[in-house]
């Protein structure tokens, strides 16, 4: 039977915003001074009243390739026409197969394999899920202990909330996962203050591993996850020879080493993966964001070939790993991808990155005398910019700063507390640069 009740016209701009829960959003203050946006290309995002913002923060780390990649929404709707879904449980479509063999070829060698999921918090709990599980086919349930990082973030599930190390993400839900530890955190200002790329100091923070492997036991411990760059608590870029140092330990006692690369891989700090950078192999590597250039969910664990070997035992009939999502490898999500990392290759845009490193670290670090400007941390096309907070009120300098980033400069970037980040495309100009400096330098001076 047709349908013939009228049809809402359609309203760009809504006229009730109670509806909307919004994530990790201060949704009282937002909904009495909205940040509605309506378009993007390129370095830009279009807001619904027609101002021009220019994208500092690559969307939320994710559009390295920029906005309004037309190579990318015409896969997307090409595949849609041709296949909309399939089942990730025993079927599987091409596109997932050639990306699959296209990721691990950038990979650093040895991380073969790729299970997909549909973001970096499933990426995280997968690699987790995954290290329990190996241990389980090597005779060793005892490891069953999970180390992550103060400052540390690995997304929402319980897995990543309970193995990251930020306070206002793991207060308000309970004990999460029994078994959990942390390392110290890496950053120390007051021998690192103002450092361009990885510090001096501070590669001995590794060694607290060993203590946490002499009061646990190493027969408890499955498997250690870090992001190369912690990038959500503030830009807080690993100390010279300490993931070398984790790898060392964590080798001597059969710990599995995990790196967090959802926001550090596809060209952040200047190359595929941070792990090629520092020229350290883990076991297990996760991935999201950059690798539809944030137009369409994906995410997935690059496993080593040892790991990935050890599930392939027993009748072939069998689940090797009971685990997966309905959305895996999803055919637009795989096209998107296979899209994105044509325009990384063929514009180049890691080594684009890598050679922009200096400059644009140049330009961040000339903000230092602006007021209440206390440290400033760059690597890649990465930054953090810690701001005083305001004795009575800590976050609100930075809470004040995104409002007139926004709304007074035309600008759009990220905000930890009271740290500034910057993590423009891959595409940006030198000139480009240049004009975001200029703004942060306004708002800085506007919040003071």
């Amino acid at each position: 039977m047709l349908d013939k009740s009228p049809r809402a016209a359609t309203v760009n701009v809504p006229n009730d915003l109670a509806a909307h829960w919004m994530p990790f959003t201060a949704n009282r203050a937002f909904k009495k001074n909205p940040r509605l946006l309506a378009g993007a290309k390129d370095m830009h995002y279009f807001t619904v009243d027609g101002r021009t913002i220019i994208d500092a923060a690559a969307g939320m780390w994710c559009c390295n390739a920029g906005h309004g990649r037309s190579q990318i929404a015409e896969a997307i709707g090409k595949q849609a026409a041709a296949l909309d879904y399939a089942p990730p449980f025993q079927f599987g479509i091409p596109q997932a197969f050639e990306l699959a063999s296209r990721i691990a070829d950038l990979a650093p060698a040895g991380l073969d394999h790729v299970f997909f999921c549909n973001s970096g918090s499933e990426a995280a709990d997968t690699a987790l899920k995954i290290a329990l599980a190996y241990h389980q086919t090597q005779g060793q349930g005892t490891r069953s202990r999970l180390i992550g990082r103060e400052r540390g973030y690995h997304g929402v599930g319980f897995g990543g909330t309970s193995v990251g190390g930020i306070v206002n993400n793991r207060k308000m839900f309970g004990t999460l996962l029994a078994g959990v530890d942390h390392l110290p955190h890496t950053y120390d200002r007051e021998k690192q203050a103002f450092t361009r790329g990885e510090p001096e100091y501070g590669a001995h923070f590794a060694d607290e591993l060993e203590r946490l492997v002499n009061l646990h036991g190493a027969s408890t411990i499955a498997a250690v996850i870090v992001e190369p760059m912690a990038g959500s608590t503030g830009v807080l870029p690993a100390p010279k020879g300490y993931l070398k140092r984790l790898r060392e330990i964590t080798q001597k006692h059969g710990i599995l080493l995990i790196f967090d690369e959802v926001i550090t891989g596809y060209g952040r700090l200047g190359f595929a993966f941070a792990a090629e950078r520092y020229g350290v192999l883990p076991d297990m590597l996760t991935f999201a964001k950059g690798i539809t250039n944030g137009a369409a969910p994906m995410g997935g664990v690059l496993v080593r070939d040892t790991i990935h070997d050890a599930f392939m035992s027993g009748p072939e009939h069998m689940v090797e790993l009971t685990h997966g999502y309905t959305y895996s490898a999803h055919p637009i999500a795989c096209a998107a991808a296979l899209a994105t990392l044509d325009i990384y290759r063929d514009e180049k845009l890691f080594e684009r990155a890598n050679k922009l490193e200096s400059k644009f670290a140049d330009a961040v670090m000339s903000l230092k005398s602006e007021p209440n400007v206390v440290d400033i941390r760059t690597i890649g096309l990465t930054a953090g910019i810690d701001l005083a907070p305001r004795a009575d009120a800590p976050g609100k300098r930075g809470f004040d700063a995104l409002n007139s980033a926004f709304h007074d400069n035309d600008l759009m970037l990220r905000i930890a507390g009271d740290t500034l980040a910057l993590t423009p495309p891959l595409i940006v100009t030198e000139d480009q640069i240049g004009e975001i400096v200029g703004k942060v330098a306004k708002v800085i001076r506007a919040v003071a």
